[in-house]
């Protein structure tokens, strides 16, 4: 039998994910990372080439002895990442720069270009249906006027799904659905508009070749295949950002399908036939990586890395404990929050706001309405998930009224939606039914069907994901926590504006700010 890889370079982790060509995973082989601060740079989030590139490699070579098959039988090798995230190359396509998805660094750059054209900014939303929250534009011209060294040497840009290609097979090029999120993007042509770069007196031959998803770029060089034990002249196969691709690998390839994929970050999406924008600039549009598609995206910062902090900072001892049982330990915090009730005593996480894309801040991280006789760890646990799902519930509201779409059913995925409890709290709070794909890793299922496309193993993305998406399970609402669910989201959206009044006063720090705010 033929294999697929997929290398997701997320946001949290680094992934290597062998699948069989009937779409069932064979391999995972995983490793957490973490972006740092570059020193005297506020707000930044540097994106460690060198260090990521041994973690990838090593996953790859993990992922093919797991899967118990030899590096021949791979047939097709692709990769999805975080978006956002830039690198940028030499004229020998060596790394010179790099930055994960949220680096905030070009808050002045932001400022200026707001301050001397004041209308650009909607002016290219409208265009690309991108702001300069977390676009190109602005980072690029920090680095011109902050490492003028590395910006005359750069000749080439990329993301960073594109990096990990590009590293194995030499050839750097970008997809719709990742580029689109540099905001240097038409939505309509599906390919960059380098008018925006020359507006800002950017340099506009660095943009690389674009390539549709499903499109072979190159092959395994002799290089990449020593330090990844992949064969020399595998196919590489054109891949896409993780929330397109997800779509994909979740079965939503058609107009007017609604989607939440719980990763790091929480994105709620909607299809649509047609690229449209947001009259106030609330609501993200990308490119899919179905063409004729576009699709409106809300997202919630980082709901799964909370997860992570609260587990690692909180919960030693669950942690030691589910070792012992042999289980994974949000298994064990699920179980001991599943017997606390609805509304999980009355704690109001503050995290991540609801999308307002215009004007994107968040308030400080904090626990509101704590109790010395009902808070527990236990407690604390449930009302993260809870918020995670009335963030995307509110986040949804907002998508349906501005696309006209609304549904009865919602796909959930990613590692959120192992969890029993948060799959159904999230079937409450939105009193919808959730439906969840057998396979999680949809995002690199979605890289599956890309590298099956090229090698002629499917007609299409759309074609492979209607005939081999599977699903595992589905949640149903109940109506008796409706109301209740309404009266906690209630009382979440007056405490959030409170506490980003605190943030206006310069009291508290907010937990993320889009540059230029």
């Amino acid at each position: 039998m033929a294999y697929f890889l997929t290398v997701d370079a997320g946001t949290g982790s680094g992934r290597a994910i062998i699948f069989n060509t009937r779409g069932e995973q064979v391999s995972i082989s995983q490793q957490e990372w973490s972006h740092l601060s570059e020193e005297g740079v506020p707000n930044s989030m540097s994106f460690d080439t060198s260090t990521n590139w041994e973690i990838i490699s090593k996953c790859i070579k993990e992922a093919i002895s797991k899967a118990n098959i030899k590096a021949d039988e791979i047939k097709a090798v692709t990769a999805t990442s975080m978006r956002e995230g830039i690198v940028l190359y030499d004229s020998d396509n060596n790394e010179l720069f790099a930055m994960a998805n949220v680096d905030a660094r070009a808050d002045k750059e932001v400022s200026f270009i707001n301050k001397t054209y004041p209308h650009l900014e909607k002016e290219f939303y409208e265009l690309s249906g991108q702001t300069f929250a977390l676009g190109a534009l602005p980072r690029l011209l920090w680095v011109k006027n902050n490492k003028p060294h590395i910006y005359e040497r750069t000749t080439n840009i990329s993301m960073i799904s594109d990096w990990v290609l590009a590293k194995l097979s030499n050839v750097i090029a970008c997809d719709p659905s990742n580029a689109g999120t540099t905001g240097v993007f038409s939505l309509s042509k599906r390919q960059w508009d380098k008018t925006m770069a020359k507006k800002l007196d950017i340099k506009d031959d660095i943009f690389p070749p674009v390539y549709e998803t499903g499109t072979q770029i190159g092959e395994v060089t002799t290089q990449a295949s020593k330090q990844t034990g992949l064969v020399k002249g595998t196919p590489i196969i054109m891949g896409g950002g993780d929330v397109q691709l997800g779509s994909a690998g979740l079965g939503v390839v058609e107009p007017n399908q609604v989607a939440i994929l719980g990763g790091t970050f929480w994105q709620q999406l909607v299809n649509m036939d047609k690229p449209m924008v947001h009259p106030n600039m609330d609501i993200r549009i990308n490119p899919h990586v179905i063409e004729g598609i576009t699709q409106a995206e809300g997202i919630s910062f980082f709901s799964g890395m909370v997860m992570r902090w609260f587990r690692d900072v909180f919960c030693e001892s669950e942690v030691l404990e589910a070792k012992k049982r042999g289980i994974d330990p949000y298994s064990l915090l699920e179980e001991l929050a599943s017997k606390v009730p609805v509304g999980s005593n009355g704690i109001l996480p503050i995290f991540s706001d609801t999308m307002k894309y215009g004007k994107w801040y968040h308030a400080a991280p904090s626990f509101l309405n704590l109790s010395l006789e009902t808070t527990s760890k236990a407690a604390m646990f449930r009302s993260l998930e809870e918020n995670a799902a009335i963030v995307s519930m509110l986040n949804l509201e907002s998508i349906f009224e501005f696309t006209g779409v609304n549904t009865d059913t919602i796909t959930f995925a990613g590692g959120a939606s192992k969890g029993a409890l948060w799959s159904q709290i999230l079937s409450d709070v939105t009193q919808k039914e959730i439906k969840i794909p057998r396979v999680n890793e949809a995002t690199a299922l979605g890289g599956a069907f890309a590298c099956g496309v090229a090698t002629g193993e499917y007609d299409s993305i759309a074609q492979a994901s209607k005939a081999l998406v599977k699903w595992e399970k589905t949640y149903t609402p109940k109506i008796s926590n409706k109301d209740l669910y309404q009266d906690v989201a209630s009382k979440w959206k007056e405490a959030y504006a409170s506490s980003l009044s605190l943030v206006d006063k310069d009291i508290t720090t907010s937990m993320w700010k889009a540059p230029g705010l």
